[in-house]
């Protein structure tokens, strides 16, 4: 099991941190939660070929955690030459509907894919790839998930919770995915809520958002939907995680001795390890181990 950060930022525009993406690689599954602008940039840095992505899972319809989505699918139809199976899509509603929107008849897409498939130039490039007789359009596999539903493939399974998030225009979603290597759990983007500390309890990895410093939030709302260091800090404490990750980072914090201050004041509440998520950054998934010192 190897979990790796694609996208650490937000929709601020940024060339250090790109919008929100996370990998697991697991067993013969490539397995992509949320794919925000830039994301995919990075799966390529990290030699990951999309044709290597099995199934994508989606926290919220914001864009910086879908934007990257149609790069995603269109790449991997185009290279995959109607040699692998289509892309297993997963999230809150009204994701069918998007997908819809993009890549079906009158759809954001469709001329392009009416070229693709139809035009004999392009039909001859999906035959020097590999592709054999006529060329098909993507028919992704999308399963709109509710709170509490439970995906399984092969040795592994991810469970749904939903979480505080811009609601009720978006609904949102936390992700937990078990397997015998570990267990590892998103939290999309999220405020302080009890769905959150439940998903997580004594999961090896937690990746969750830190907006912000807490004490600076902007008004009651803003904090009831993202969340502060210091209550990052107690809902890893009380669910008995081994290592936090920091992610959707903001300038407020990623600063010299700022980023420094952060962790040091999570660590008076939390006992366990402290990740401040870089993008390409690799997460140990049971806790962090000191190099041999030369």
């Amino acid at each position: 099991m190897r979990i790796r950060l694609l996208g650490t930022g937000t929709p601020t525009p940024s060339l250090k941190r790109m919008c929100s993406g996370y990998v697991v690689e697991l067993g013969a599954d490539t397995i992509v939660f949320d794919h925000g602008f830039g994301a995919h940039h990075r799966l390529l840095e990290l030699g990951i070929s999309p044709t290597q992505v099995t199934h994508f899972f989606c926290s919220h319809l914001h864009y910086d955690h879908m934007g990257d989505f149609p790069r995603l699918l269109l790449t991997r139809w185009d290279q995959g030459a109607g040699k692998i199976p289509e892309l297993k899509v997963y999230g809150p509603p009204p994701i069918r509907q998007v997908t819809r929107a993009l890549f079906e008849q009158g759809g954001a897409f469709w001329p392009d894919l009416v070229a693709r498939t139809e035009n004999l130039c392009s039909v001859q490039i999906y035959w020097a790839r590999g592709g054999v007789g006529e060329r098909k359009k993507p028919v992704p596999e999308v399963t709109e998930l509710a709170p509490n539903d439970v995906v399984r493939a092969g040795s592994w399974q991810v469970t749904t919770t939903g979480v505080s998030h811009f609601g009720p225009q978006l609904v949102s979603y936390g992700f937990r995915l078990d397997s015998p290597e570990g267990s590892f759990v998103y939290s999309g983007d999220s405020g302080p809520c009890a769905s959150m500390e439940r998903l997580a309890q004594d999961c090896d990895v937690l990746v969750h958002m830190c907006q912000y410093l807490s004490g600076s939030e902007l008004g009651p709302e803003f904090a009831q939907s993202c969340m502060g260091h210091r209550e990052l800090a107690r809902l890893a404490q009380k669910a008995n995680v081994r290592t936090v990750v920091v992610t959707h980072v903001t300038e407020q914090i990623d600063q010299p001795g700022v980023r420094e201050r952060l962790v040091r004041e999570m660590a008076q509440i939390y006992q366990g390890n402290i990740v401040f998520g870089e993008d390409l950054m690799e997460v140990p998934v049971k806790g962090p181990q000191a190099a041999k010192l030369m």
